[in-house]
């Protein structure tokens, strides 16, 4: 099934609210039938936690499939390519919470005073996507539930509460995936191609409104341009510049929902030269100009990334 669905994966994009690195997915909207007429995998830019009540059918997390039948977990992190899909005819029911693990570690460990530790654990954490039975990890399955629950208060401090239990549960995950490291499939180069790559993804997320050259990209983790395009597409499934473009696309779409700049002072503060290769870009990401989104701008998650990412493993 994961081979199966290799051959076209999407990315949908969750815009965290400012100032708040979690997002939860609840209620009855969340009691369906997964899985209807997608057969193929996606991944997010932020870590995702999902907790399954009840229901059966089939978690894909990467290449391994994983039968759900109700009161089990999985994380699965960032840029990880999974898929839920219940069993036919059948509904599940999931609640979600997505995560910006890197703003939540960053508060916890400052740059430039705990870099190195930064840095573990951030591996840690997302190193493997993991599905769990609540039933053999209680304390971890406790505290998703905590902040599912407590986020569906919404009651005042919730989320300094939410962030604390998070940052517990992330901590157990580190530990956990420590504890198992040896059960990994991974040698130490697979270990070092992630680091690198995330420490690209970062690179990219905090200089996206700025040129950016694959040789640049590839200086700062220290290796060759050849090297870290084969790195990166095997860990992303698409390009360096792919994936450049769509941070880039993505922020576009939330100034144009957000403000009433123009369109051109747009596509140069989200890193592009000229007004008409933005307005390619866009077209070719979204399917509509970017005019043309500002008027009706559907689901964001939704309308942004509906088109295919090719695997370019191989070359």
């Amino acid at each position: 099934m994961g081979k199966a669905r290799k051959s076209k994966i999407e990315f949908r994009y969750y815009k965290m609210p400012a100032g708040i690195p979690v997002l939860a997915l609840l209620g009855r909207e969340w009691i369906r039938t997964y899985g209807e007429g997608i057969d193929y995998l996606h991944f997010h830019n932020c870590m995702e936690i999902g907790y399954c009540y009840n229901g059966s059918g089939t978690l894909t997390i990467g290449e391994e499939d994983y039968h759900f039948s109700g009161n089990q977990f999985s994380v699965i992190p960032q840029s990880c390519p999974h898929t839920t899909a219940s069993d036919p005819g059948t509904a599940s029911r999931w609640e979600y919470i997505f995560v910006d693990v890197e703003g939540i570690l960053k508060e916890l460990y400052p740059p430039g005073i705990s870099e190195k530790k930064f840095k573990r654990i951030m591996y840690r954490v997302n190193s493997r996507g993991l599905f769990l039975e609540a039933a053999d990890y209680p304390v971890l399955a406790g505290k998703v539930r905590d902040m599912l629950d407590i986020m569906r208060g919404n009651e005042e401090f919730y989320l300094e509460e939410v962030k604390g239990i998070l940052i517990s549960f992330l901590a157990g995950i580190a530990r956990n995936n420590g504890n198992r490291e040896a059960d990994v499939c991974q040698d130490d180069s697979e270990i070092k191609s992630n680091v690198l790559v995330s420490d690209a993804l970062t690179y990219i997320k905090e200089h996206y409104m700025e040129p950016i050259r694959i040789e640049k990209l590839a200086g700062y983790c220290h290796i060759s341009e050849t090297h870290f395009r084969r790195l990166f597409s095997s860990c992303i499934n698409m390009g360096p510049l792919e994936y450049i473009n769509l941070v880039r696309i993505q922020n576009a779409c939330e100034m144009l929902r957000k403000t009433d700049a123009l369109v051109s002072d747009i596509a140069f503060r989200c890193g592009f030269s000229t007004l008409s290769t933005f307005n390619r870009n866009f077209k070719q990401v979204t399917g509509r100009s970017p005019y043309e989104w500002r008027k009706t701008p559907e689901n964001f998650e939704q309308q942004i990334m509906k088109f295919e990412i090719h695997s370019e493993e191989g070359w």
